[in-house]
């Protein structure tokens, strides 16, 4: 094994678990894993090590992975200058991907913290509310049949009845997956499910059970043999499920946590009481400047996030839609600066050795967008700030639904039907009201995203962002 790989400083026999975590994927293991495996080689903490779970196809692929070695996995931080690897000790085991098997751990005593990486689209959020779908069919099963769940929410509640009728106390609920406020999201999930099943349950679930926000951020393309191959002849380890990532990563949280918690606090994370300015500075910079650069990058054939970025006019489109209409309505936050932010943004993306693709940054946009791009539209309309280039960013968007012949999203059709139309009714994208809500009744952004769409229907891409910055 190379001497530039970092093993655990603990002797993992002597770990015990107090967190199960649902939706063992690479961002799991790349963020959360990693901090409390920095924790234990600390010293600190062995009595707050992972048991992974999971109840999709995929996660018994994952478990059958890394039982074979073990539950360790690699993870290689991408640096443009430098390559290092970590073999993390901190998840001991991964329960069967089995209802009871799973309400078996989550009913465990020494389980307090249930964490969550089940994707931003996971969460049974209606777009257009923004509120809990309580129509979904999942949902309605769930609630018809409450001892038979099949969503990770109803065995969560489940669970708890479980804990409840035996007097142990619940766990705390902390998801991880890149939303706005995520603790309230899924508290409203758990809380709406609560309720179809009995008055009584979301009364108890309302008042005994956490459900703090948190703000993750860890860039981490998914892995291929390219991963796999790398571990392998940089640093002699066979491992077939390793994970590279960015060397960077922030974990923000709300201190709210009432039957305990790893010291954190003690290898990087923050603690604060509320996450939110936080959060919107993340996702209104980061993650909508990743849709910012995505449909221009794709329209003009890049493959990967730091080709696009390497692109002079993409790089300085980004920058030019973040300071005109995104960065003057962010909240203010007591020792950050929102220039700094995204002058790292801006070396993060860049950094050849992460390979991210452009097609990942392209998926799911209509989960994407409403998170990331249309509340700045709102506030901005508001306040009656620029939105110029928020209309640019969305018409980059249509016409990439327009053109892509494969089309990544649970609802592609229609976003290709409605794009396509764009062509002589800019309305009829944003009339997709599932994703747009009420804007296309939004008379400035209306006419300044119908001069955009026309522009690229009638103009080369790079043209039109010439002529934007």
């Amino acid at each position: 094994m190379s001497a530039n790989v970092i093993v655990p400083q603990y002797s993992r026999g002597d770990l015990t678990a107090g967190i199960v975590h649902i939706g063992v994927g690479n961002f799991h293991r790349a963020h959360m894993a990693v901090y409390l495996d920095a924790l234990f080689s600390t010293g600190r903490d062995h009595d707050w090590a992972i048991v992974g779970a999971g109840i999709k196809s995929f996660d018994a692929d994952r478990r059958a992975a890394l039982k074979e070695q073990d539950w360790l996995t690699t993870v290689v931080e991408l640096a443009p200058e430098s390559l290092t690897a970590r073999v993390t000790g901190s998840m001991i085991d991964f329960c069967e991907v089995e209802t009871e098997a799973l309400l078996a751990q989550l009913c465990a005593p020494n389980i307090r913290i249930v964490s969550l990486t089940v994707t931003e689209g996971g969460y049974f959020v209606d777009a257009k509310t923004g509120l809990f779908d309580a129509k979904h069919p999942d949902i309605l099963a769930d609630a018809a049949a409450p001892k038979s769940p099949k969503t990770v929410f109803g065995i969560l509640l489940l669970a708890l009845q479980r804990r409840r009728a035996v007097g142990i106390d619940p766990f705390t609920i902390l998801s991880c997956d890149n939303l706005p406020e995520n603790g309230h999201v899924t508290s409203n999930t758990v809380l709406g499910l609560a309720e179809m099943i009995g008055a009584d349950l979301k009364e108890w679930v309302q008042a005994n059970v956490a459900f703090p926000n948190s703000m993750v951020d860890c860039i981490t393309p998914a892995t291929t043999d390219r991963e796999r191959a790398l571990v392998k002849e940089q640093f002699g380890i066979i491992d077939s499920a390793p994970v590279a990532c960015e060397p960077f990563r922030q974990w923000v949280m709300e201190d709210n946590f009432p039957f305990g918690r790893p010291r954190l606090e003690h290898v990087g994370v923050t603690f604060v009481g509320n996450v939110t300015p936080y959060e919107t500075m993340k996702l209104r910079i980061l993650n909508a400047g990743h849709a910012a650069i995505a449909y221009p990058g794709a329209l003009l054939g890049y493959e990967f996030v730091h080709e696009a970025m390497a692109d002079e006019d993409i790089r300085a489109w980004l920058i030019h839609v973040m300071r005109t209409d995104v960065m003057p309505i962010l909240p203010p936050i007591a020792g950050e600066n929102f220039e700094d932010y995204l002058q790292m943004c801006v070396e993060r993306f860049s950094n050849p050795r992460v390979g991210d693709t452009i097609d990942r940054l392209c998926l799911d946009g209509s989960n994407r967008q409403p998170k990331f791009v249309v509340p700045t539209i709102q506030e901005a309309l508001a306040a009656g700030t620029s939105l110029k280039a928020l209309a640019l960013e969305v018409a980059f968007w249509c016409k990439y639904c327009a053109d892509c012949p494969d089309l990544q999203d649970e609802r592609a059709e229609v976003l290709r039907i409605a794009a396509q139309a764009s062509r002589t009714d800019p309305s009829a994208f944003l009339k997709i009201t599932s994703v747009f809500g009420d804007l296309a009744g939004e008379e400035r952004f209306a006419i300044e995203f119908a001069a955009q769409i026309d522009q690229l229907w009638t103009l080369d891409v790079r043209d039109v962002i010439r002529g934007t910055i």
